[in-house]
């Protein structure tokens, strides 16, 4: 039977359409092509970067030659301009800004054919350094108010380059998305004084149905409310709102979560294009107390078409609890 469930955070209903359930192989996707060809941000190739902002590289080696394990560099076609200044503007009776912020590249590896589902678990660490170094550093800049660090893997989730890069996307005003999220946590904290997302934690750690996998320290599960097949979230148990403060056993065991659960993914799916985006509290501090940073990862599996735009709603034809015994059932390597 179809059932509609409310995220507890945004307040959004989601469709759990149970007459339409899928399992794992009804997913098939066609392979793209091959990994192969020239590209930019292969080993060798890093005069054809623009200048690294920053890199992992033995200290005997210059900036911009190979040496490097992990690079990152500004977009070569960026989204905003760190050059100017970000200056708000009336248009009759329409608001807009300058399109201040960065827009850096991580450039995750230098082997053109890996992916952090199969990755050497230091090198996933190295990658979540170098997340935490370029947002500590971006943060320091009182113009900016909200970095979102985010991840898309294969064509069909938005990357124009196979080689294996996330990004970062540093703006001077807080996206919607998290405003909601914000506003919700706010909301529920004043009411019940505890915080909707370690009460989350709580709930599925309980219920032991949507969750996935757990270490030390993080937890990962299908949210309730889930607004795509596979949908699955990584919170850290400890309350922090702000991704800057992870601590270096954090970094340890997101890193390996995150491996984990990608690895799932890219067993049970094949290796499907996803999206991960990683959700902090601002960087002026709203939220410290009510608000808990956690990543997000959607595989992109169904299409998003006229009823979910025209209504909100999200139509997801795997349950949760189904999808989190289709991941759990994928044997890990050490």
């Amino acid at each position: 039977m179809p059932e509609l469930r409310k995220d507890p955070v945004t307040k959004r209903w989601v469709i759990i359409a149970t007459e339409r359930a899928k399992r794992p192989k009804d997913f098939a996707l066609v392979q793209e092509e091959k990994k192969t060809g020239f590209c930019p941000f292969d080993y060798g190739n890093e005069h054809l970067t623009p200048p690294e902002i920053f890199a992992f590289r033995p200290a005997d080696t210059e900036p911009n030659t190979p040496g490097w394990w992990i690079r990152v560099v500004p977009n070569k076609f960026p989204a905003l301009d760190p050059n100017i200044e970000p200056e708000r503007y009336g248009h009759g009776m329409y608001d807009a800004m300058k399109g201040f912020g960065r827009h850096e590249v991580i450039i995750e590896t230098p082997d053109h054919n890996a992916t952090i589902a199969t990755m050497d678990l230091k090198q996933v660490e190295e990658i979540v350094w170098a997340y935490k170094e370029r947002y500590t550093q971006l943060a320091k800049d009182k113009r900016l108010k909200y970095i979102l660090i985010f991840k898309n893997h294969r064509r069909d989730a938005g990357a124009s380059l196979a080689h294996p890069h996330s990004q970062l996307i540093a703006m001077p005003i807080t996206p919607k998305r998290v405003m909601e999220e914000l506003e919700g946590a706010r909301e529920y904290y004043n009411y019940k004084e505890r915080c909707v997302f370690c009460d989350m934690i709580n709930q599925e750690r309980l219920e032991n149905t949507r969750l996935v996998e757990e270490n030390e320290e993080f937890i990962a599960f299908e949210p309730f409310a889930a607004r795509f097949p596979f949908e699955t979230w990584i919170l850290p148990k400890r309350h922090e709102a702000n991704f800057g403060n992870i601590t270096e056993s954090e970094v340890r065991n997101f890193a390996r979560i995150l491996r984990d659960i990608l690895h799932r993914m890219y067993k049970t799916l094949d290796d499907p294009p996803y999206n991960f985006m990683l959700h902090t509290a601002p960087t002026y501090g709203e939220g410290e107390i009510y608000y808990h940073w956690h990543l997000e990862i959607v595989p992109r599996l169904t299409k998003v078409a006229g009823f979910e735009w025209g209504s909100g709603f999200y139509i997801n034809p795997t349950p949760p609890e189904e999808a989190a015994k289709f991941l759990k059932q994928v044997e890990l390597q050490g």
